[in-house]
C-alpha cells in the first residue's frame, strides 16, 4: 500500500512525530475549509479522530481547525496534487502533496525524481486502484472481521500494519459510511483515509539488495520532501 520507514532512536522518533503532526494539521486545514464542526463535516471528522488517535496536542488541533476554517484571518491555500512515476527498477510509485506553492514543489519533485522518471498524470495511476483504508482492531474477543466488512459495507479485508490490525477496503465513497458502521460490528477505528493500492507491485525479493537498497534510498528522499503526505509504492516485500 505504501512505504514506511521506522524512525531510529529519539531524535529520530521525535522528528517523525513532528513531521507526522504537521502532515496532519494540513489535512485539517484542508477539511475544515467546509466547516469548522467536525460533527457536520465527515472529512474534518475522520483527519481530527486520527489526529487524537496520535496524541496530536489540543491546543495545535484547535489552531488548525481554526486557521483552515478561516476564523483566525490568515489565508490557508493549500492545493492537493499526486505526481505519479518510476523509482529506479521500475517501482511505480503515486506521490500526494499538499502545497501553497506548486512553482516549487513541481521543480523540487523533478529533482527528486531523477534516479528515477517522472511520468504525466495517467502514466501510472491505471496500475493502482484507488480506495478507502480503515485500519481498525477488534474490540471484543469475538469480531470477525469478515463479517464485520459485508455487515459494514467494506469491499475487503487484509491484515494491519501493526499485529491484531485489520484493513479494511471500501470504495472511496463509502469510507465514512462504514467507519462509522466499523463500532457497532466489533471494531474500533484507528485510522480512516483514502489512498492507492498496487496492482502489480515489483516483488522485493526479486531485487538484488543493492537494487532495494537504490529503491529504499529514493522513496526515504522523496518522504523526507516537506509537501509530500502519503507515498504509495508498488513495491510487494
Amino acid at each position: 500500500m505504501g512505504a514506511q520507514w521506522k524512525a531510529k532512536g529519539k531524535a529520530a522518533a521525535a522528528d517523525a512525530r513532528g513531521k507526522l503532526f504537521g502532515k496532519l494539521a494540513k489535512e485539517i486545514m484542508v477539511a475544515a475549509r467546509s466547516g469548522a464542526d467536525p460533527s457536520a463535516n465527515a472529512k474534518l471528522r475522520l483527519v481530527v479522530e486520527q489526529a487524537r488517535k496520535v496524541s496530536m496536542p489540543k491546543d495545535t488541533l484547535e489552531r488548525a481547525i481554526k486557521k483552515g476554517a478561516g476564523l483566525t484571518g490568515e489565508t490557508v491555500n493549500f492545493e492537493r496534487v499526486v505526481y505519479e512515476g518510476y523509482g529506479p527498477h521500475q517501482v511505480p510509485v503515486m506521490v500526494e502533496c499538499l502545497t501553497d506553492n506548486l512553482n516549487r514543489t513541481a521543480p523540487e519533485m523533478r529533482v527528486l525524481f531523477r534516479k528515477g522518471q517522472l511520468g504525466t498524470s495517467g502514466s501510472v495511476a491505471w496500475d493502482f486502484d484507488h480506495l478507502g483504508f480503515i485500519e481498525a482492531e477488534p474490540a471484543a474477543p469475538d469480531a470477525d472481521a469478515e463479517t464485520a466488512a459485508i455487515e459494514a459495507g467494506a469491499q475487503d479485508v487484509e491484515p494491519g500494519a501493526e499485529e491484531g490490525t485489520t484493513l479494511f477496503l471500501t470504495d472511496p465513497t463509502d469510507l465514512d459510511l462504514v467507519s462509522r458502521a466499523l463500532p457497532a460490528h466489533g471494531f474500533t477505528v484507528l485510522s480512516a483515509k483514502l489512498g492507492y493500492k498496487p496492482k502489480n507491485p515489483v516483488d522485493a525479493t526479486a531485487l538484488s539488495p543493492e537494487a532495494l537498497e537504490e529503491v529504499e534510498s529514493f522513496l526515504a528522499a522523496i518522504d523526507a520532501h516537506d509537501d509530500v503526505q502519503n507515498m504509495f509504492v508498488g513495491l510487494r516485500s
